[in-house]
């Protein structure tokens, strides 16, 4: 990883975008929908440290070379990051190609390298991922706290969360209906029912764009990894970083994982995992093979 994504709030925030023309005009609609408070600088003004005072990030575009340069200098001398358009060695963060979706932003970047290629990245995203998205989003913001406290287990509140973003609250939320959601959230919390565990088995032999995207994603959703040594690498990198990660497990040990209400991932490298999947079977585990070769 060259450059390291963050997102800033921008709830209450400003935000600075210093120069005149197409270029920072373009940096202005970029924040339009957003809450942010945009402030607009130009000539003497934009090199001025003082009126950077209290910004979340600033942007610099058009002017000459050594106008941009005083602008980025004050910008800085404000204690404010600062991106200066078509000048990557003046930024300090580079502007990526964003999918807004309200409470959901997906952002690509290249480190500024090749912005058409984050701009086509961008759009084949967003064509995956619907307009309602964000309105999700918002739902299991304003009931984290009710989620939090009805399951304050962090296994079983991802178990239960995963169900209800493929449930009828989540339905409702992408429809507009979010006080219909927050009802149908709230209605499934009370039932909460034990959600039973299961083992996944997963091919980790590599390379990982041999992966089904059932399998990507199974793995990108497991509770913990059981990973035979010689898991291939790439595949690994699928999952959670904060999934536990543990050595193979005797079939005991997997029923346990499983009797816990876990979904686990079977990494598996070899056809051993057969005998182990049919012993679990044997005593009523859920299993599932997404898929295996071999």
């Amino acid at each position: 990883m060259d450059a390291f994504p963050a997102f800033f709030p921008l709830t209450g925030r400003e935000l600075a975008v210093a120069g005149e023309g197409e270029a920072a005009e373009a940096k202005a609609r970029l924040f339009a929908s957003s809450p942010a408070t945009i402030v607009r600088l130009a000539g003497a003004q934009a090199l001025d440290p003082k009126a950077y005072a209290g910004m979340v990030l600033a942007f610099v575009a058009g002017g000459d070379e050594a106008w941009a340069r005083a602008a980025v200098a004050a910008a800085r001398d404000a204690g404010v990051p600062v991106n200066a358009t078509d000048r990557p060695a003046l930024c300090d963060f580079t502007t990526p190609a964003v999918i807004d979706r309200g409470e959901v932003v997906a952002a690509i970047g290249t480190g500024g390298g090749s912005p058409m290629l984050a701009t086509m990245l961008r759009h084949d995203i967003e064509a995956r991922v619907p307009e309602g998205t964000g309105r999700i989003a918002a739902l299991f913001r304003i009931m984290q706290t009710e989620v939090r406290a009805a399951l304050p287990e962090t296994a079983a509140r991802r178990r239960f969360l995963r169900a209800a973003l493929n449930g009828p609250a989540a339905e409702a939320a992408m429809a507009g209906d979010l006080e219909g959601a927050r009802e149908r959230l709230r209605a499934a919390l009370s039932d909460s029912p034990g959600m039973a565990g299961a083992v996944l088995y997963i091919d980790a032999r590599g390379p990982a764009d041999l992966l089904t995207l059932k399998a990507a994603r199974a793995l990108a959703g497991a509770d913990l990894l059981v990973c035979d040594p010689d898991a291939h690498a790439d595949v690994l990198a699928l999952a959670r970083r904060d999934a536990e990660r543990l050595a193979t497990q005797t079939p005991a040990q997997l029923i346990e994982l499983a009797a816990e209400g876990l979904r686990v991932a079977r990494l598996v490298t070899t056809p051993a995992w057969r005998t182990e999947q049919a012993a679990l079977n044997a005593v009523g585990v859920t299993t599932e093979v997404l898929p295996i070769a071999g």
